[in-house]
């Protein structure tokens, strides 16, 4: 009888431990933040963790009832690892949503998961224009390389510039940027005498750089990922390009605002084009930049940091209008043709593609209380992913 007492006694505890762990599971949405915490891309990870965690610090860990849950994951940089982890994270850890990713091959190697698991992935930085078509649960909230370079093409070919030499980091986004800005710029009547990519890891500039300058160009365009504008922008410096009467230009990944300061008065004046600046003049972006300064001991918030701001604002909208479900399609259905007002400016989510549509500004770099920034005087309103947009013609 002792023995069926204790037997009894120990399969309601179960049971009851089974029920508490199921009800808990049900009150809680799990996020598995994928990103590059180290390695050479590591400022991309520290500034999206710091926007996200911000985001929920500022809107409460819980939404439509449930209570948010952000697991971050360090994959290093390595798709081998980012598919591992987001595996490790739908299997074990259960979780809804996927997000992070900072670079393209980080972004691609996970969509499979997403797809095959029916759980969103929502890229808050990888900006190669295909990522969306890898899996029909992908959503965006960062940009396209395409997007942002189209605009500094045509200011160039507005702006007395004839002959350009194109210099890129050889991986999606970089032939992404060097298609675009070739496309833009000569169908504006200029000419792209020379196209240069530089390897992703361990990128040595200086061969580039000079057979760029030896060329003679009136301007030369360049795009790097982020964490690398600083490495190239000395090694541009030490080659006097502006003495050589050649203008730099440039996306704004590689006048970053995560290292700008460091770059020295040898950028002043460089002009780029991006959808955000810490400099951007809006009410909404100053209350986002003091606020990330406050919980990050001063650090400057970048273009990667907005994008995982708006990441999981796009989330946390998703989940208020599905009531709390976090069935996959319905939080995916739920982003889609979702618009607000982001410290960038008015952004959307498109509903064909789950692009981001956003403005593109033009800016100048400028000294502001002594500091560097990119500071806007142009802007390009609701541009769309041009590649795609090609395709619905």
């Amino acid at each position: 009888m002792l023995r069926r007492t204790l037997l009894k006694g120990a399969a309601g505890v179960a049971m009851t431990m089974a029920l508490t762990a199921g009800a808990w599971a049900q009150e809680v949405v799990k996020i598995g933040l994928i990103l590059p915490m180290t390695g050479p891309s590591a400022s991309t990870g520290r500034q999206v963790e710091a926007a996200a965690k911000l985001y929920i610090a500022q809107n409460g860990a819980k939404v439509a009832g449930k209570t948010i849950e952000l697991i971050v994951k360090d994959d290093t940089g390595v798709a081998d690892v980012t598919k591992r982890l987001a595996q490790e994270l739908v299997v074990n850890d259960k979780v809804s949503v996927l997000a992070g990713f900072g670079l393209t091959p980080l972004a691609l190697a996970a969509a499979p998961i997403a797809t095959q698991a029916k759980v969103p992935l929502v890229v808050t930085s990888a900006a190669t224009s295909i990522i969306t078509e890898a899996s029909p649960f992908i959503v965006r909230t960062s940009f396209t390389l395409p997007q942002v370079t189209v605009p500094i093409a045509d200011w160039a070919a507005k702006n007395g510039i004839k002959k350009v030499v194109s210099l890129v980091t050889d991986y999606g986004p970089g032939i992404d940027a060097e298609k675009a800005f070739k496309e833009k710029f000569e169908a504006a009547g200029g000419k792209v005498i020379e196209t240069l990519r530089a390897p992703l890891r361990n990128a040595e500039f200086a061969p580039f750089l000079q057979k760029a300058k030896d060329a003679a160009p009136d301007a030369l365009f360049l795009f790097v990922p982020s964490g690398q504008g600083a490495s190239l922008m000395k090694q541009v410096a030490e080659r006097e390009f502006a003495k050589a009467g050649i203008k730099v230009i440039a996306t704004g990944d590689v006048t970053d605002d995560d290292q700008i300061n460091g770059m020295g008065d040898a950028v002043l004046g460089m002009i780029t084009s991006h959808y955000y600046s810490a400099a951007h003049p809006s009410p909404e972006n100053k209350v986002y930049v003091a606020a990330f300064k406050k919980a990050n001991n001063g650090l400057r918030p970048n273009f990667m940091s907005v994008g995982g701001y708006d990441g999981m604002h796009l989330i946390y909208k998703a989940l208020e209008k599905t009531g709390g479900d976090a069935n996959g399609q319905k939080l995916v259905d739920a982003m889609k043709g979702m618009s607000w007002t982001s410290p960038r400016g008015v952004i959307s989510i498109d509903p064909e593609t789950r692009d981001i549509v956003q403005d593109v500004y033009i800016r100048k770099v400028e000294k502001v209380d002594g500091e560097l920034y990119n500071v806007e005087f142009a802007s390009v309103p609701k541009v769309v992913d041009p590649v795609k947009a090609a395709r619905k013609k």
